[in-house]
């Protein structure tokens, strides 16, 4: 009984820049390791077990999920920036600044990963603030267009050889595509615009 009341309960509401924080981190990562982990099992086929055990394989994973996870951020940052945007009017860069704050917040969270490196680890953090800053210079997009331009980088990143990745590319852009929007939904599903647009704007003015 415990179990399905767990699994039925309804998640909280995101009024604030904290509970903005658990969600872009929590849906970042879900959606990186996701595809990472489904797209290595399909192409191992039923040798996924066995390549899964292996050492080298699992730091592979490792380094491909750390590396990636920044290109999650960029993904449902610029989506929070769209579900806020009709809202926002003329504040849409007050509420931009602070998104890009509440995904650099949750980038924070996390030691420099010793298979990425400090300087890569920095950098990597810099891009992604550029790449939210020029969220602000045009309308915002469809949400299923947004994955397209890291959908390269991902499929890049990916721990199976190139040669083995075979003409996959646009069944991960397609993967990218409707768990981005399956995301979009969960936020507007928990999201109280009004509460969440004054304490962003709030913290602005602070």
């Amino acid at each position: 009984m415990k179990l399905l009341e767990k699994l039925f309960r309804p998640r909280p509401p995101i009024r604030d820049r904290e509970a903005l924080i658990d969600f872009v981190d929590a849906q970042s990562a879900f959606l990186i390791q996701k595809g990472i982990y489904e797209y290595s099992r399909a192409r191992a086929g039923h040798y996924a077990k066995v390549l899964f055990a292996e050492k080298g394989f699992a730091q592979s994973v490792e380094h491909s999920r750390w590396q990636a996870f920044p290109l999650g951020l960029a993904m449902v940052g610029e989506m929070i920036d769209k579900a806020l945007a009709p809202q926002a009017g003329t504040q849409r860069r007050q509420i931009l600044d602070q998104i890009i704050l509440v995904v650099l917040a949750a980038f924070d969270r996390y030691p420099v990963p010793p298979s990425i490196g400090e300087a890569a680890w920095l950098e990597a953090r810099r891009e992604l603030a550029h790449r939210l800053d020029l969220v602000g210079g045009h309308a915002p997009k469809r949400v299923m267009d947004m994955p397209d331009p890291l959908a390269e980088a991902y499929f890049a990143i990916m721990p199976i050889h190139e040669k083995l990745r075979g003409r996959d590319f646009q069944t991960t852009r397609n993967y990218l595509r409707v768990s981005l929007c399956n995301i979009h939904d969960e936020l507007v599903s928990r999201m109280d615009k009004v509460a969440l647009e004054r304490a962003l704007l709030a913290d602005a003015a602070a």
